[in-house]
């Protein structure tokens, strides 16, 4: 006579959930980097916001990023530049560079001639490719949209979820909302260019570089 093994269904359940939290629920999803050497360069690539608009030129993020760091960081901001505009020039100064890894805080002014997320977003694709057919590592930043409570832009979580890279999405927004840390509506004033680049120092950190 053959036996059964009447198992209670609980049981069966709480099994189950148990192998999906070992096998799935534990994983660290964050996005990893590998450590930068000492001598590293890093490239900040953008529009105004990365050239220090509103600041003077050692006030930007990317001089305090260096001074933060100790790493290498070359500004390559040009304020008014589209996507469009930065996918084509972005691969010369890869080329002049070769830069370990690139802060990418582009979109800015597309955002401000309401062009199409969609439109922003294939472009900061194109240009997350580039960077990694170059051999460097990437992180994003992203733009909020402007208005009375600038609000952060929902494309640059899809691009930074479809490619696996860190995204620093918050702090530019918190800092156009808050007057004392911003030169005018579109831009930070020193004390918010040093807040932004303490915040991707944090971000390299927490990811590994």
């Amino acid at each position: 006579m053959r036996r059964t093994c009447n198992i209670p269904l609980s049981t069966m359940i709480l099994a189950v959930m148990l192998f999906f939290i070992l096998t799935t629920g534990c994983r660290d999803r964050t996005p990893r980097l590998r450590a930068l050497p000492n001598h590293a360069v890093i490239l900040a690539f953008g529009d105004s916001l990365t050239a220090g608009n509103g600041a003077d030129h050692e006030a930007s993020y990317p001089a305090r990023l260096q001074q933060i760091t100790g790493w290498r960081t070359i500004n390559a901001g040009v304020p008014g530049e589209v996507s469009a505009e930065g996918v084509e020039r972005l691969p010369g100064v890869l080329q002049r560079y070769s830069p370990d890894l690139v802060v990418l805080c582009h979109g800015g002014n597309d955002l401000l001639r309401h062009i199409a997320g969609d439109t922003t977003a294939a472009h900061l694709a194109t240009m997350i490719e580039m960077i990694r057919e170059n051999g460097a590592q990437v992180i994003l930043l992203g733009v909020p949209r402007p208005g009375i409570l600038p609000r952060p832009a929902t494309f640059y979580k899809k691009v930074a979820e479809q490619y696996g890279v860190p995204l620093e999405s918050e702090t530019l927004t918190e800092i156009l909302r808050d007057d004392s840390l911003k030169s005018d509506l579109i831009h930070p004033n020193a004390a918010g260019y040093d807040r932004l680049a303490k915040a991707v120092a944090a971000i390299l950190k927490r990811n590994g570089a």
